[in-house]
């Protein structure tokens, strides 16, 4: 399981708020390059992300849907990218200070040909790639709790 965290200089609820605007999810999940769809209520379980991945015209259209959600704290996906496989993501959030916030993201992949990978490659592919994803959901925090 690729395990990163971060500790991001926004208040606990600016870091929510991007996590449960499903409509920003391509302005800081690495690959997703557009947004076709989110459910009323997400992040809901059950509510999904419909979205698309890599670059004109090698899109691949897919869904990501939320297995559970406790509101500022924690927020598990299952998100897809068939044919790749599936791959359970976790999101935990704890406020450091008023204005800290620890962010700690756990992928596995779940399903499909990608999870029969050894646990130390999967780690070693997605682990950058996550790294990343935690910077751009800590400038989009950043801006949101600068406009408060």
């Amino acid at each position: 399981m690729a395990e990163v965290s971060l500790d991001v200089e926004a208040p606990i609820d600016a870091v929510w708020a991007v996590l449960a605007d499903g409509w920003s999810y391509a302005g800081w999940v690495v690959g997703a390059s557009h947004i076709r769809d989110v459910d009323t209520g997400w992040p809901k379980p059950g509510t999904r992300i419909h979205h698309s991945v890599g670059p004109w015209p090698l899109v691949i259209d897919d869904t990501t849907e939320v297995v559970r959600c406790e509101p500022s704290r924690l927020l598990e996906l299952d998100a897809r990218l068939w044919p790749a496989g599936a791959a359970r993501i976790t999101f935990t959030l704890r406020a450091r200070s008023e204005a800290l916030t620890e962010v700690r993201m756990t992928e596995s992949v779940e399903r499909g040909p990608t999870s029969v990978l050894p646990s130390f490659l999967q780690d070693l592919l997605l682990t950058p790639r996550n790294r990343e994803t935690l910077q751009r959901l800590s400038a989009l925090a950043q801006g949101r709790s600068a406009v408060q």
